[in-house]
């Protein structure tokens, strides 16, 4: 697989949709040039590995990406634009930009095109991930021709480390929730007005009143987690914060 450090990326036009649902042409210029990028790109959207860890571990530190200096975190895969669309309402990740590389021209520019015809999916990208200042590509993670989908070095932490040694990721957050309640909205703002991600778990037919209380001793909800640590509702998550 071509390593392209030190090299400009390449210039293609990306096909995508604005949030009003009309298509938009994004130029390699518009996304790259004048700022600092990581760029990851996997095999598909929906793809086990690329859902489960990839794709949250980039959106679970983009905060700190951004205190060390990154503008922004592009997700790339060889898919059109709604269904790259679709998966990032599915995962939830806001602070990830998706791109569509859909006729696979960025791939095949950076010489990362790889055929998995054999599981059904045709030309794909090699998973990969890249730092990218004002468009030179300054270090890339690529991960190990080997069988399958290797996941080695291309993740989030990885990235990390390499432009800054002594970052730290932040605490993991997990709400317990209920539809239609009212503190488990106001929790959620309190952690979104900080800039903080979480992961909810709503209750429902296997997640029940019975579960929250096993676990937190309470059966109301929400119920936080920071770290770890049982921070309890929304009260005493306002009281952490030091709202």
């Amino acid at each position: 697989m071509k390593n392209s450090e030190g090299q400009k990326v390449p210039q293609v036009v990306f096909k995508t949709r604005t949030p009003e649902g009309q298509w938009q042409d994004v130029s390699s210029d518009e996304i790259f040039t004048g700022k600092t990028v990581v760029l990851f790109a996997l095999p598909g959207a929906f793809t086990p590995t690329c859902s489960s860890t990839h794709v949250p571990g980039y959106n679970a530190l983009a905060p700190v990406f951004r205190e060390n200096g990154v503008d922004e975190i592009v997700c790339l895969s060889v898919n059109d634009a709604f269904v790259m669309d679709a998966w990032k309402k599915d995962q939830g990740a806001d602070q990830i930009r998706f791109l569509p590389d859909g006729n696979g021209e960025f791939s095949e520019a950076m010489e990362l095109l790889v055929d998995k015809s054999e599981i059904g999916f045709g030309k794909r990208s090699w998973r990969y991930s890249m730092l990218v200042r004002n468009g030179k590509i300054e270090k890339m993670f690529i991960e190990p021709e080997k069988p399958g989908d290797p996941f080695e070095v291309s993740d989030a932490d990885t990235m990390l480390a390499y432009l800054n040694p002594e970052a730290k990721a932040p605490e993991y957050i997990s709400l317990i929730t209920r539809a239609g309640c009212p503190h488990c909205t106001r929790a959620k703002t309190l952690l979104k007005n900080r800039g903080l991600a979480f992961e909810e778990i709503e209750l429902n037919e296997q997640i029940t009143t019975r579960s929250i209380e096993a676990i937190t001793g309470r059966a109301t909800t929400p119920q936080v987690f920071i770290g770890g640590r049982h921070i309890g509702g929304a009260d005493e998550l306002a009281a952490f914060l030091g709202e």
